[in-house]
């Protein structure tokens, strides 16, 4: 066990064991239990930082300058965002409660970001008392209620527009966010020869005094593994740049590229790679710009899974082995062994709501057993309830055995449910072979807390 998908402080120990970062596994078993969420952070600090100096090189290269915001809805604790602004990025929040945790890590509002596409009014008062770097206005209607909540706080409030390109990208429908037909955005595309609604956005910005239009924000999806969709989404919002230059005499000085830059989820794959996509992307900018006969803006781009999703695994105890007899359309029936953990869907959802692919590994022991084919799944009520659909395990798998899934690190704690009551995992760091709690685990007296009977 070395190298993708795994963390770069994995491996195994001379016994079969995994250690990360020099913790051996056991031991955080036998101190925190499972399931629990372990985090690299040496690994997450090295990823931070080689998207921030391969983007610098590369656009400092061609003249531009270059923001790295950590998404925070990846993962976001108060230590992570501490890690995320020590390694020289900025924070992007996408709510009240993101924008409180990165506010308690002391990051300076000036280098936080506020998405959303229903942003509550507590929530854009919120970032206009903490003084956040930019708010990214999704509707003409959000243009008008973040001017009139910056009228009344008597503040002018820096705003760029997102804009959806229709570049699409991204392994699955509900992640491929730069169509039409979806909730985020204003399209660049007028219909019957009228104006776009993202021309008008930004025209209707520049009306309000209470506004300062940074620039022009676009994300075209997650999990990209090829960087020609971020060119092509790049040369659109470029355009749109020089359009508005053309129709009002404002040249916007920023340009946000989004993030959605893919990591390997199963041996062989192969993540994007920050120097190349970086080098790609600056470019082609430059190209585009020169063409256009504009400057060029200062831009941004917001990696959240590629720096944590790697850096992160889940630790699971083996319950239930049961080997179950398929029958194959129009083939010979095989035998399926599932193998049943002590989490699943409450901890990782991906799976069950994406049909998102993962590797796992037993990590406790080794073993010289011929593997089988396994499918790892949860406790929960429902069939659908599967943490890796298909995996090479030991024959000898039994309970007990700890189990680790590689490359959780992005969205199996922040999208975390209590399903079932299920109480939430915890989030342990790993450095230097000692190990420390980050989010401490629920248990059944918080989830009686909240019910008031």
């Amino acid at each position: 066990m070395t190298g993708a998908p795994w963390s770069t402080g994995a491996g195994r120990l001379p016994d079969g064991a995994l250690a990360v970062a020099g913790v051996d596994v056991r031991d955080l078993v036998a101190e925190h239990g499972t399931p629990a969420y372990v985090l690299d952070e040496a690994d997450f600090r090295m990823r931070a930082r080689a998207y921030r100096t391969a983007f610098e090189a590369a656009f400092g290269a061609v003249g531009a300058g270059v923001d790295v915001y950590y998404a925070g809805k990846a993962l976001l604790t108060v230590a992570v965002a501490r890690w995320a602004r020590e390694e020289g990025l900025r924070v992007d929040t996408a709510s009240s409660g993101e924008l409180a945790v990165a506010l308690r890590a002391e990051v300076p509002g000036a280098e936080i970001g506020l998405h959303g596409n229903n942003k509550s009014d507590a929530e854009i008062l919120r970032a206009l008392d903490a003084g956040v770097g930019r708010i990214i206005v999704d509707s003409l209607v959000e243009i008008e209620r973040v001017a009139r909540l910056a009228g009344e706080r008597g503040v002018v409030a820096p705003v760029m527009v997102r804009v959806t390109t229709g570049v699409h990208a991204g392994g699955h429908e509900y992640i491929a966010t730069a169509h039409e037909d979806q909730k985020f955005g204003l399209s660049v595309n007028a219909a019957d020869g009228a104006e776009s609604p993202a021309m008008a956005a930004l025209l209707e910005v520049l009306e309000h005094p209470e506004l300062r239009l940074l620039g022009i924000h676009s994300h075209i999806g997650s999990q990209i593994l090829d960087p020609d969709g971020f060119e092509a989404a790049a040369r659109v919002v470029l355009r749109l740049r020089a359009d508005l230059s053309e129709r009002s005499g404002v040249l916007v000085d920023e340009v946000d590229l989004g993030g959605g830059y893919g990591i390997a989820y199963l041996p062989g794959d192969v993540a994007l790679d920050p120097e190349r996509v970086a080098k790609d992307i600056a470019q082609s900018v430059s190209g585009v710009c020169q063409e256009l006969g504009t400057s060029l803006p200062r831009f941004s781009i917001e990696p959240g899974r590629a720096i944590v999703g790697p850096a992160g695994l889940t630790l699971y105890t083996v319950g239930t082995v049961k080997p179950v007899t398929v029958s194959a359309d129009g083939g010979a029936d095989f035998t399926r062994t599932y193998v049943s953990v002590d989490g699943g869907m409450s901890d990782n959802i991906r799976p069950a709501l994406y049909g998102a692919a993962y590797h796992a590994e037993i990590v406790g022991r080794s073993s010289a057993a011929e593997t089988v084919l396994a499918r790892v799944v949860g406790k929960h009520c429902e069939s659908g309830d599967i943490v890796v659909h298909e995996v090479q395990l030991p024959a000898d798998v039994r309970a007990g055995d700890l189990l680790a899934v590689a490359a959780t690190g992005a969205y199996g704690r922040s999208m975390a449910s209590n399903y079932n009551m299920l109480p939430r995992p915890p989030v342990l760091a790993v450095s230097d072979g000692a190990s420390r709690v980050l989010v401490r685990r629920e248990t059944e007296d918080d989830l009686l807390g909240l019910d008031q009977g």
